[in-house]
């Protein structure tokens, strides 16, 4: 763990000179693709000595597929290499060397490596083999249309800003940002017309930088002196679940399981700071002409911490993998998508039998409360203070299914899963069932699309983040797709 905060520490120093020394109006693409790749490689060996081969041999071999078969089988090669390759990487680790142990491991790189093979080979396939017409607007604006060089491969899956944490970007903005081309942004006028600007110039990340870093140090802070007071395990203390009462209980669940978020907020947030520090991440100008850096970022935590909806929670954590299950799986899946998908998430996460039952349970509580936001939630937006009380009580609810959900995520093993689970009464599996039987999935003809867009009371500030995240996890007109056309606004000048 201290070599993996060094190496990001070394690599937020190497992405600022990067940026200064590099920068693409000073040196080609050639010299910026090696230099990423090199110090990517190195940073990798550093941490995780060698190990890190595991890194060149799950690209080398993925992409040797990719030229052996050709655009029309390779993505489906490509995929089940990838992920068997991560998989038995994951077994031998866990159930060889350390299992339970939370060291910074190599199958953890290996994670993000796999989803940008399996994204770029789908990319690939959609952009040189499938009718234009065929694909969807998100497909469209992300098919690769050439096959990309060794090089720009191997830069893509290992470059230093990326390798250790992620997050997972498309190939064609991290081509775009290597080769320093300029950003077509649309900024819609009053009157509703798109005015097209071509910006120029490099904006500084400088803001943003010093930003997230004061986030990840605030999230350091927190996990070091709050996190291991409140651990996760004692719900399961004997003496606690006789002794302590359900409301107690309750309180516990929920301050243990937000007491373990901060180091995820640290790593993701710092593995940003780290691109943006580059210069990589911009996404354009919001209605004050203000910078966005938040093109790759992983997490937005102010919406997490006040979900009130289990869709919300899952549009704003882990966005990056998020939008991969939804690529590669979700949207193309020809039955039951939303089981596959959890499905998927879970053996991409790993092998401990905890993560299966975290996100099968999962399955359950996103359908449920689909169910029941469909069904209920338009009762309660026509009055300001009826909203408000709403809110609050959905945001509780949402808090206790979160936490209730993931427990097995960070017990990991059955046995610890399972007692948690008995103690209560396995209360909200049960409830998520009787809910999917008494209330239809379908949305009802008052639930209608209108009331999509109220936004709680406490959030309203973050509405134009909002209406990024606006849909639900699993549905196909979704966030994910709002967020694609507004990355493609300046990818559309590569074209």
């Amino acid at each position: 763990q201290v070599n993996f905060v060094v190496c990001q520490l070394f690599a937020l120093l190497a992405a600022v000179w990067f940026r200064t020394y590099l920068h693409s109006s000073k040196t080609s693409p050639f010299i910026r693709h090696v230099v990423a790749t090199l110090l990517g490689l190195y940073l990798a060996l550093f941490c995780f000595g060698w190990y890190a081969l595991h890194f060149v041999i799950q690209s080398g071999i993925s992409y040797y597929i990719m030229i052996i078969i050709g655009v029309e089988n390779m993505h489906k090669y490509c995929f089940v290499f990838a992920l068997g390759y991560l998989t038995v990487c994951q077994i031998t680790r866990v159930y060889i060397f350390d299992y339970g142990q939370y060291s910074a491991d190599f199958s953890g790189p290996m994670m993000i490596i796999t989803q940008k093979i399996t994204s770029l080979a789908f990319e690939i396939h959609d952009g040189m083999f499938r009718k234009n017409e065929d694909l969807t607007p998100s497909q469209r604006c992300l098919a690769v249309r050439r096959m990309p060089s060794l090089l720009e491969y191997l830069s893509y899956n290992c470059n230093f800003m990326g390798i250790l944490a992620g997050p997972l970007c498309s190939y064609k903005d991290y081509i775009t940002f290597i080769e320093g081309k300029s950003y077509q942004l649309q900024q819609s006028e009053a009157n509703g017309k798109e005015d097209t600007k071509y910006e120029q110039m490099d904006p500084s990340p400088n803001i943003a930088v010093a930003q997230k870093l004061f986030i990840c140090g605030l999230s350091l802070l927190f996990h070091m002196t709050i996190t291991k007071t409140l651990p996760v395990e004692y719900n399961i203390d004997d003496n606690f679940r006789a002794t302590a009462s359900w409301p107690v209980r309750l309180f516990y669940l929920y301050v243990s399981l937000m007491a373990a978020r901060p180091k995820y907020y640290f790593a993701w947030t710092l593995a940003d700071a780290i691109n943006n520090a580059a210069g990589f991440g911009f996404r354009g100008y919001d209605k004050n002409g203000v910078t966005r850096w938040d093109l790759i970022s992983n997490l937005r935590i102010q919406q997490i911490e006040f979900s009130t909806s289990f869709k919300m929670f899952l549009d704003n954590w882990n966005i990056q993998t998020a939008l991969w299950l939804k690529r590669v799986c979700y949207e193309r899946a020809t039955f039951s998508p939303t089981i596959q998908t959890f499905i998927l998430s879970a053996i991409w996460h790993g092998v401990y039998p905890g993560y299966y039952l975290t996100f099968l349970t999962g399955v359950l509580m996103t359908l449920a409360a689909r169910a029941i936001r469909n069904n209920i939630r338009h009762y309660f937006v026509e009055s300001p203070a009826v909203k408000l009380c709403y809110d609050i009580v959905t945001w509780m609810a949402t808090q206790a299914a979160i936490s209730y959900t993931v427990v097995p995520f960070v017990l990991l093993s059955v046995k610890p899963s399972f007692t948690f689970y008995s103690s209560c009464y396995f209360c909200l599996h049960i409830a998520s069932i009787l809910v999917l039987l008494v209330f239809p999935l379908k949305r009802t003809q008052k639930g209608s699309k209108k009331y999509e867009n109220v936004q709680p009371v406490w959030s309203r500030k973050l509405e134009d983040e909002s209406l990024l995240q606006k849909n639900n996890y699993s549905s196909t007109n979704n966030s994910f797709s709002q967020k694609q056309e507004i990355t493609c606004r300046y990818q559309a000048l590569k074209q």
